[in-house]
């Protein structure tokens, strides 16, 4: 049964309000998997390129004791 978006919002105005918090969170889930989908899939591309510039020797890379040296100035700040 095909419903309108008013149709949906007029039906789910009926809903009692912990129905209706119920409903907005299944709602905002969908939407972040759909972005999540997304985000992880760009990941996907970004892994691939910069382990592609690693093998070519392209990639500067940072010893992890520099790293956390300077974080750990960043945070002292």
């Amino acid at each position: 049964m095909a419903h309108t978006y008013t149709e949906l919002e007029q039906e789910a105005r009926l809903l009692s309000p912990d129905e209706r918090a119920q409903l907005v969170d299944a709602l905002l889930d969908s939407l972040h998997e759909e972005r999540l989908a997304e985000v992880e899939a760009a990941w996907a591309v970004e892994i691939d390129r910069r382990v592609a510039a690693y093998e070519r020797g392209d990639a500067k890379l940072v010893p992890a004791e520099d790293v956390f040296a300077k974080a750990r100035l960043i945070t002292d700040l």
